[in-house]
């Protein structure tokens, strides 16, 4: 815990208590909110939003969901639209004690899902949910579909059909089927009519690339 990054926007008054009460190193106050939010990403910090009336248009215009945050509100209605797995949140009056349990929460759930989460492309693939997302979009994924998009993710060249037997059907390399083209069929045209994305998977002589 104390080689914890922690970074809060929205209450100048309220690191100087922290500071106090000695409870974490490495904390920063922001004023400007995009810098707060782009160093979360970089540095892998956790943040403590401090929403009221006077910023929560600030937090409609950005997305707050690419890193670890506790969001603490001034009145209990500004909490709306708010929810996701990356956050916690707290109403105005707390405790350290309850902000400390929050803290905890926060960062095991973070941790598991950076152990859940691939990063391909533009997409997330979800193992635990076996799920791929875009932007605000899901998509539903069976067992095989998310191995077979793993793989991808794992190598830097394309996969060759011999591979993907092994890898993802545990077939011998030798065997004659027509697995893969099917399931590659089936997979582009799922991504094709959730995402609108007609060059998903791609192929050259070398096998199969995204």
């Amino acid at each position: 815990m104390n080689n914890l990054n922690i970074s809060i926007f929205g209450n100048k008054i309220f690191l100087e208590i922290i500071k106090e009460l000695k409870l974490f190193y490495k904390i920063k106050h922001y004023e400007d909110f995009n810098l707060c939010t782009k160093d979360a990403i970089r540095l892998n910090s956790l943040v403590i939003f401090f929403i009221s009336e006077k910023n929560k248009n600030l937090f409609d215009k950005n997305k707050i969901n690419n890193f670890p945050s506790i969001l603490i509100f001034e009145d209990s209605t500004l909490k709306n639209g708010f929810a996701n797995e990356f956050n916690e949140q707290i109403n105005m009056p707390f405790t350290i004690t309850e902000l400390k349990k929050k803290i905890i929460s926060i960062i095991s759930k973070n941790k598991f899902m950076k152990n859940s989460l691939i990063y391909l492309n533009e997409y997330i693939i979800d193992k635990n949910e076996r799920k791929i997302k875009k932007n605000n979009a899901e998509l539903k994924l069976s067992e095989k579909e998310i191995n077979f998009l793993i793989l991808f993710s794992q190598s830097k060249e394309p996969v060759n059909r011999k591979l993907v037997l092994k890898k993802v059907w545990n077939y011998s390399s030798e065997t004659e089927t027509h697995t893969i083209e099917t399931h590659i069929y089936r997979l582009r045209k799922k991504i094709l009519e959730k995402f609108g994305d007609n060059n998903f998977i791609k192929n050259n002589e070398k096998g199969y690339y995204i």
